[in-house]
């Protein structure tokens, strides 16, 4: 099989265009292609997705742990014939130095390293920057580069020579293309529109064809194959779980859906559009863009009350972000206008004077070890007394509140779900 992970210097490398292109291009050749991302992303993965047709799958060291990382990059890449894993910031960029970074998850999987680069105004001071990276640490292989906007061909071939002279041989020169800069908005990339991603799949990977030597990329990419690990299919339980999934309620990791599936049945809702929860015994309220679509969830009084219906029945309920929003007395928009929403939560939440929170986050839930992260704009007024303390990467306390009333769970953080988690959010004890 061909495995490898798209790496940059820098953010802002073109990583997410140029891998959205390649998984399309392998994709138009027949191969069965399965799409990884490095670090605590939803909406990169929306866009891996679109490019491919089946879900893309994180691979987050400090959210899983490195045996975690290799089982759940086991389990998805058997049967592919590609893998492309998408890095995060700079290749060598971590929560603690390298601790968390795309070069940490290549040297765990063993993935060689494509990397994209943009050199600006850069020429011949290329070479000693990827002669840099090309020994900086031995056990990072990189297979060579794409050259990103790129001007003209007099500066294409300063570059190659720049290439050449680090030992490293150019895959591929992408010319600048203005056509194929996605929107960013909040966390990341505009990605609701289905239509809208499989537009820049397209585009991207007609520029991909022409412009990367897909053959060559291939040639230096050869892995050996990925074996599933072993894993038993007895449910642990039979529970019927409700899951919001819709524009509003969309940060869902694929990992967290597979290990609630082995409680029970997963039935997804929209509280967008849907006037009342689905039966079930345990409600999970993810994150999202709450804030975008305040007027129709505030119109809808039924799902809204059958929401405050679930909370004060005493069953189970996980809320993250955007889900914890959702349980709010309040939301207010950045124009200071106030959305009435269910009132779970005697709080409100504002999106006036945003400002980013970002993080990992770790945390002790009766005795479970919990692990998640924090990216948002919004913040809670006046909040509720925290039920406990929550600790950054580095082991030092953080301000992020979570809240506990019987059976809810609510927080900014969203978490890793485990099966040890999810049992004990149900009252179960694992064997």
């Amino acid at each position: 099989m061909n495995s490898f992970l798209i790496g940059a210097p820098r953010s802002g490398s073109g990583k997410s265009i140029v891998t959205m292109g390649l998984l399309r291009a392998l994709v138009r050749r027949g191969l069965r292609v399965q799409s990884f991302k490095c670090g605590p992303d939803y909406l990169d993965p929306k866009l891996h997705a679109a490019a491919t047709g089946r879900p893309s799958i994180n691979l987050d060291t400090f959210l899983y742990g490195e045996d975690g990382v290799e089982e759940v990059y086991r389990r998805y890449a058997a049967g592919a014939e590609v893998t492309v894993a998408e890095g995060v910031m700079g290749l060598f960029d971590g929560y603690d130095r390298d601790r968390g970074s795309s070069a940490e998850v290549a040297r765990l999987l063993r993935l060689p390293v494509v990397l994209v680069v943009t050199p600006g105004a850069m020429a011949y001071s290329l070479a000693p920057l990827l002669y840099g990276y090309r020994h900086f640490d031995p056990r990072v292989s990189i297979a060579g580069v794409i050259l990103n906007k790129v001007s003209s061909p007099r500066h294409r071939h300063f570059l190659t020579e720049a290439v050449e002279a680090a030992g490293l041989p150019v895959l591929g020169v992408l010319p600048k293309c203005d056509a194929l800069v996605i929107p960013e908005r909040y966390l990341g990339l505009q990605t609701e529109e289905r239509d809208v991603a499989e537009q820049y799949a397209e585009a991207a990977a007609d520029l991909v064809e022409v412009s990367i030597d897909l053959d060559r990329l291939l040639e230096r990419t050869v892995c050996e194959g990925i074996t599933a690990p072993r894993e038993s299919a007895e449910r642990r339980a039979d529970l019927r779980i409700a899951v919001a999934r819709d524009e509003a309620c969309s940060f869902v990791y694929e990992e967290s859906l597979r290990v609630l599936a082995r409680f029970g049945e997963v039935t997804f809702f929209s509280p967008l559009r849907d006037k009342r929860l689905p039966e079930c015994d345990f409600l999970y309220l993810p994150g999202g863009y709450p804030e975008l679509y305040l007027e129709q969830l505030a119109h809808n009084r039924s799902m809204l009350r059958s929401l405050r219906e679930y909370a004060d029945s005493d069953r189970p309920l996980l809320a993250e972000c955007g889900g914890m929003m959702l349980l709010c007395r309040q939301i207010i928009d950045e124009s200071g206008r106030a959305y009435d929403l269910t009132g779970v939560l005697d709080q409100v939440a504002t999106m006036e004077g945003k400002r980013l929170t970002l993080g990992y986050r770790s945390f002790t839930l009766d005795g479970v070890a919990v692990r998640g992260h924090e990216f948002h704009y919004s913040h809670v007024i006046d909040p509720l007394p925290s039920s406990l303390q929550q600790y950054d990467a580095r082991g030092e306390a953080v301000p992020t509140a979570l809240w506990r009333r019987g059976r809810l769970l609510a927080s900014y953080t969203h978490l890793a779900l485990t099966d040890e988690l999810v049992a004990r959010l149900i009252g179960m004890e694992i064997k």
